[in-house]
């Protein structure tokens, strides 16, 4: 007996309310739900299971129009070809060709807006473009971004990997980071072909092999008491602020960006918050009696908690990141930099004091590499440090002969 098919109308499809499933045949039905939405649907079957395909709402889709894409459907699943399936396909490849026109330097642009409020400081969002706009756009800007691949990414690398090592390194792991960002969009399939491991790794020579790394210039701790009595005839907020930073051991976008809501005067604890520091967590300072003494002398009639403590040129700003470097310049210590003098803290507190390794490294706010003994070190050893830090200060005013200096100049600092 042959099934029966065609049985709706055009009339029935438009007046019939009442929830439910109305076959037209041939696998064919207008589903209407009990919110009253009427849409299209084909049952068929695939390896002796049941599969129902949507096939669009009755307001864009009439009856005739209906039928047609069932056939359609009928007809691929006749030729083996499931018809589900091959629509997402079709989809993903029209969405494809549409992202075809998305180039790498749009998708390095959205993603730059969507991340830089998560970045710590101003300098490393400016960083961001910057290595793009000079390396990547003019290679590989310009070109869709799912075209990008791996002889491109080594094209805009290779030329400065062994000049500039550092910087090909960060530029590298940005093109990476934009080419994951397009692809959870959307806009490109496929591995990452800026990936390191197991890749990227193959094809250019280890960091550390192309050239020797460059520390940062340390004063040896034993001349640094005649460097202290010489910093303090310099006038100016970069010398009082350079100073603080030898006294608390900080870096230099800590010390830049420290405000007085940080500062508890009465407790003498300077509390660096997660946000700001370079591990993400959460780091106390003790402070010396010279620290407060500093801090005392940069404080002004009227002061809001989020004011800088050491105030740039115009009102209301911080401390260039410069100004230190500019700073030893003019003492000509060109030999020097800020950074350095946390190796001084640490040659010092390695040569000259009892106090084990770790807790000096607790001062540097270092991660501690060892996981085992991470997990086991939960405090942060806060009344040894101050005990420690005090030493340090008045180590720091004491003039020692330069003859005595026997210690490397330069060590690795983190």
């Amino acid at each position: 007996m042959a099934r029966e098919v065609s049985r709706l109308t055009a009339l029935k499809v438009e007046k019939t309310k009442a929830p439910g499933m109305y076959c037209d045949g041939s696998g064919l039905y207008l589903r209407i739900t009990p919110e009253g939405t009427k849409n299209w649907v084909l049952r068929f079957m695939l390896a002796g299971k049941p599969r129902w395909m949507g096939l669009g709402p009755v307001s864009l889709f009439g009856l005739q129009e209906a039928r047609a894409k069932a056939l359609d459907a009928r007809r691929q699943r006749h030729e083996g070809v499931d018809p589900i399936e091959a629509r997402k396909a079709a989809r993903q490849r029209a969405h494809l060709e549409a992202a075809m026109a998305v180039t790498f330097k749009e998708c390095a642009e959205k993603y730059i807006e969507a991340h830089k409020a998560g970045w710590k400081s101003a300098k490393h969002a400016s960083q961001w473009p910057s290595t793009l706009k000079t390396y990547a756009y003019p290679v590989i800007g310009s070109l869709p971004v799912q075209t990008i691949d791996t002889a491109l990414v080594t094209k805009v690398i290779e030329p400065i990997w062994s000049e500039k090592p550092e910087t090909a390194s960060r530029l590298r792991g940005r093109i990476e980071s934009v080419l994951d960002w397009a692809k959870a969009r959307g806009f490109r399939v496929g591995e990452n072909p800026a990936r390191w491991r197991g890749h990227m790794d193959h094809l250019l020579p280890a960091r550390r092999k192309v050239r020797a790394i460059e520390h940062h210039a340390a004063l040896p701790y034993l001349e640094l008491g005649n460097f202290i009595s010489l910093l303090r005839q310099q006038e100016g907020t970069a010398a009082r602020a350079l100073e603080f930073a030898i006294l608390t051991g900080a870096r230099t976008g800590e010390i830049i960006g420290a405000t007085w809501a940080e500062m508890d005067l009465a407790q003498k604890v300077w509390t660096i918050p997660a946000a700001r520091m370079k591990a993400g967590k959460e780091h106390r300072v003790p402070l010396s009696a010279r620290a407060l003494e500093i801090l005392k002398g940069q404080k002004q009639d009227i002061l809001l908690p989020s004011s800088f403590v050491f105030q740039g040129r115009k009102a209301g700003t911080a401390l260039s990141n410069m100004a230190f470097l500019m700073l030893l310049r003019r003492m000509k210590r060109d030999d020097l930099t800020a950074h350095g003098f946390r190796s001084t803290f640490r040659d010092w507190a390695a040569e000259r004091t009892s106090y084990p390794g770790d807790m000096a490294e607790m001062a540097l706010a270092h991660t501690v590499s060892n996981k085992v003994e991470a997990a086991y070190r939960r405090g942060d050893m806060f009344d040894k440090r101050r005990r420690m830090m005090d030493e340090w200060a008045k180590f720091c005013a004491t003039l020692q002969p330069v003859a005595q200096n026997n210690v490397a100049s330069f060590r690795k600092t983190g």
